[in-house]
């Protein structure tokens, strides 16, 4: 693949001194640029080429995708992967069952012949990053609306990657950046073949559990382990006895000399989103409606399914996975919105936009280029709130809060087909349902999702207006007297989607008349159409926000030019760098870098000491979700933890980074270590490492 050489539009030629050096998601083509030398001022003994090169191995060719939302690390030359223990849940869920719960008991191969193979999981590589900016550009034109310029942006990006993959096994995507005013393409590799290695048991691996989610101090072993499989010449191929440890280009050291104050910490991963050119109108939205809703129903769902969960090992099983991810984003909410009020970041992004108003009507021009941007997104933000308080209803307490609707709406495209009455589109329809099926039954319990469908049913008829209601309801007016409980038990008694063994039955044979008067079915579609209503209701106010946000950071990125600015994160490959650093929460506390295995033993027993060891520690690095199980690396390029959670008191953080209080919290990797050897007895892991002082 040719050299690449990045361009940043003229806009990012110094280090903006404003900016603290912990700050910041940036994308590694331009750290030699804008980041290096501070970087290694405060420690690092590498150079940039040792961190990203295209043309030679560097530190990026360490670091995975792991499954579809985390990140992972390759620690030994035979293809092992690190990454967080709930970034591995879905697959140690996957291969649970009450006999052998993987999830409570933990799973360790003794040998590579006990490794599971784990459909459904892949690892990504990065490949290489290259700057398409002025290619995309060049399919732009001024006269064309936001909608046409994205269309036209993301046709051209289809064109270049097909270009970059042809004739390779790589997979390639053109992301914008800064709003849609810069576009990278990004070239991956995809392996398949990933297996169960090791998972310490959720006692260790989720311990503190929700209470201590998002908090310090923490005392989480927060790892699990895989290893990449690949053919005979190391490339990527489905699942097959035949296939090899993959022989990576780069793994990472593991040092166990430990940290203190002060030392230099990088992380490596795939920051999933952030949004710090956020305004006030967003913050006030996000505050009131995106936050508050999700609080509520997402608390009402979850107590359902953990008095469930709780009865029931078999369900414990099934929806442990779904509770944790659930959950996680729920205390987030809570978290970000005491954050956000507390720290009055709606009042800072006033006075941002206030500075950025005068700046812009300084000069004709900048009106006449950035004039209208705020005055867009007031204006989007403003007319959206009602559409956007009964979407986020529909979604989460009806399309995905209430499983069965989920199931029901997969088949859509079967009715469809069975209109036209074509043979071989209803086959291929009807194969479509049966491979949703066949992942959905596996962790759903009818009898739980029947409770929680009461309660969901009803809270959306509490808390939306009538007029926005899913023409369902009109017959829980009429036939159920808006009895919830009664149209509820009837709705699962009667549908073919309740039950795999009835929805495969009806699938040998289907018919459009059964099928239509599936109740389940006929509520799925009803909530759809809705959904489908309010968001062709939306587009143009999305397009004005589109418009609004691109000319918004356009200007901020013309009003600091000459200064280092960093992108928001969308799940690519960035590097934050810091320091290992304690920190004040509030007045008169203090909480310390690091913690031992003494609080461990402090929240689980007082009378039982274990001495000195290490578990997690604290760092100044800029993070969010998509960052968990992302490696925490020395100034020498070695491994020292395992980023899998940010603090409670920086919850806004995705919005404002908040340098006193911001921190990142890890797993030091001597206590992955010490579980691996001392607790699991897998010593054969610790011998593939590259283990240094």
């Amino acid at each position: 693949m040719k050299k690449i050489s990045v361009l940043l539009l003229g806009l990012v030629l110094m280090l903006n001194p404003t900016l603290r050096a912990d700050e910041g998601m940036w994308l590694l083509p331009l750290i030699q640029k804008l980041n290096i030398q501070k970087m290694q001022e405060m420690g690092l003994k590498l150079s940039a080429e040792q961190i990203y090169s295209v043309n030679n191995t560097s530190l990026k060719d360490a670091i995975v995708i792991f499954g579809r939302g985390c990140t992972g690390e390759v620690i030994s030359e035979q293809g092992l992967v690190l990454t967080n223990h709930h970034c591995g849940y879905g697959a140690i869920q996957q291969h649970s069952t009450v006999q052998n719960d993987y999830l409570k008991d933990g799973f360790w191969a003794m040998s590579m012949e006990e490794e599971i193979p784990t459909p459904g999981l892949s690892v990504t590589f990065l490949v290489s990053i290259e700057d398409v900016t002025s290619k995309i550009n060049e399919a732009i034109k001024p006269e064309m609306n936001e909608g046409e310029r994205q269309k036209a942006a993301f046709a051209k990006g289809q064109e270049l990657t097909k270009e970059a993959t042809d004739g390779t096994n790589y997979r390639a995507i053109v992301q914008d950046f800064f709003g849609g005013n810069q576009y990278f393409m990004m070239v991956y590799e995809v392996y398949t073949d990933v297996r169960m290695v090791g998972a310490p048991p959720s006692s260790i691996g989720k311990f503190g559990a929700d209470t201590d989610n998002w908090m310090w101090p923490r005392h989480t072993g927060d790892f699990s382990i895989f290893r990449i499989y690949a053919d005979k010449d190391n490339k990527p191929a489905a699942y097959s006895p035949t296939n090899v440890p993959y022989k990576p280009k780069h793994h990472l050291p593991v040092s166990i000399k430990g940290v203190k104050t002060d030392d230099f910490a990088m992380i490596l991963g795939y920051p999933g989103s952030t949004e710090r050119y956020m305004t006030s109108w967003e913050v006030d939205e996000t505050i009131k409606i995106s936050n508050a809703n999700r609080i509520y129903i997402r608390g009402v769902r979850q107590e359902i399914i953990l008095e469930d969960m709780l009865a029931d090992p078999a369900v414990n099983i099934k929806y442990s996975s779904k509770y944790s991810g659930s959950t996680n984003y729920w205390k987030n909410s809570i978290g970000m919105n005491k954050a956000l009020k507390r720290l009055k970041i709606y009042d800072k992004k006033k006075v941002e936009e206030t500075e950025f108003t005068n700046w812009v009507n300084a000069t004709p021009e900048r009106k006449a280029n950035y004039g209208e941007a705020l005055d867009l997104i007031s204006k989007s933000l403003t007319t959206r709130g009602e559409y956007m308080h009964v979407t986020q209803y529909l979604s989460e307490a009806l399309l995905r809060g209430t499983e069965l609707m989920s199931i029901a709406s997969s088949a859509s495209r079967l009715e469809e087909a069975l209109i036209s009455a074509k043979a071989e589109d209803i086959a291929k329809a009807s194969q479509m349902v049966k491979n949703r099926a066949h992942s959905f039954y596996k962790d759903y319990n009818a009898s739980t999702d029947q409770k929680v469908a009461k309660a969901m049913f009803k809270i959306y008829a509490q808390n939306v207006t009538k007029n926005y209601h899913p023409e369902v309801y009109k017959t829980i007016e009429a036939k159920y007297k808006n009895d919830y409980n009664k149209f509820v038990d009837e709705l699962f008694a009667k549908s073919v989607f309740t039950d795999s063994t009835k929805l495969f039955k009806f699938l040998e044979k289907p018919t459009l008349k059964a099928l239509q008067k599936d109740p389940a079915f006929i509520a799925s579609k009803s909530i759809y159409a809705l959904y489908s209503d309010l968001q062709k209701k939306l587009e143009p106010m999305y397009d004005d926000f589109d418009k609004g946000h691109r000319l918004y950071v356009a200007g901020i990125l013309e009003k600091n030019e000459g200064k280092a600015m960093y992108p928001d994160a969308n799940f690519t490959m960035r590097l934050t760098y810091g320091t290992i650093k304690d920190y004040y929460p509030m007045d008169a506390v203090h909480y310390d870098y690091v913690t031992t295995l003494d609080g461990v033993m402090e929240k689980e027993d007082p009378d039982n000491w274990d001495g000195k060891m290490p578990v997690a520690f604290l760092s100044t690095n800029d993070i969010t979700g998509g960052n968990s199980g992302s490696p925490v690396i020395n100034g020498n390029g070695e491994l020292i933890g395992t980023a899998f959670d940010g603090n409670w008191e920086a919850m806004s953080g995705d919005i404002v980074f908040e340098p006193e209080l911001q921190r990142t919290i890890s797993v030091d990797i001597r206590y992955t270590l010490f579980i691996i050897d001392k607790y699991a007895g897998c010593t054969r892991l610790i011998d593939e490492m590259t283990i240094v002082q």
